[in-house]
């Protein structure tokens, strides 16, 4: 019940999660997780960006401004983490707000040392709600050692992961 799709160019598996994600709750799915928006930012730097967080639609920006010449990591651990909180109050509801699938937008550097998302992949599991996410090639391994033989890998086609979605849904 955790199905990944590869990375793909750079903004391509957003670009998928992010569709994929509007297509399930048109259906009338009910999907917790989010989804990242990448913004241009003023003066031609480097892009902002953006969780937009599913059940609520709430934006959390997720990215620091560190100065055109930087090259570290941009990634505002805090932003995340408000997030990963938002995302973790919606997976917890019960009854008819219970979620049909949590949608994570990647595992990425920060699930693949433990923190970020990581904690709510392994407790929508745990609940028994289907769990998709994109992985890229750094960090495949990670990712695989901590799914194991839970992890499926899906064919980057929204109608591929639409169907194994549904069957997920229909196995509960």
């Amino acid at each position: 019940m955790l199905g990944y799709i590869g990375g793909g160019g750079r903004g391509a598996g957003d670009a998928l999660i992010s569709g994929l994600a509007e297509r399930l709750m048109a259906a009338g799915l009910r999907v917790a997780g989010a989804v990242q928006e990448n913004r241009e930012s003023e003066g031609g730097g480097r892009c902002e960006m953006e969780l937009r967080v599913l059940l609520g639609d709430q934006v959390v920006r997720i990215s620091q401004d560190l100065g055109q010449c930087a090259e570290g990591c941009r990634l505002d651990p805090e932003g995340l983490e408000r997030a990963v909180g938002l995302v973790e109050a919606a997976l917890r509801a019960e009854g008819e707000a219970r979620p049909d699938i949590l949608i994570v937008n990647k595992f990425g550097k920060q699930e693949a040392e433990g923190r970020g998302f990581r904690s709510l992949i392994g407790l929508a599991i745990a609940e028994g709600i289907p769990v998709l996410t994109a992985v890229s090639d750094g960090q495949r391994a990670a990712f695989e050692e901590f799914a194991g033989e839970l992890a499926v890998a899906l064919e980057p086609r929204p109608e591929a992961v639409i169907d194994w979605l549904r069957a997920c849904v229909q196995a509960r």
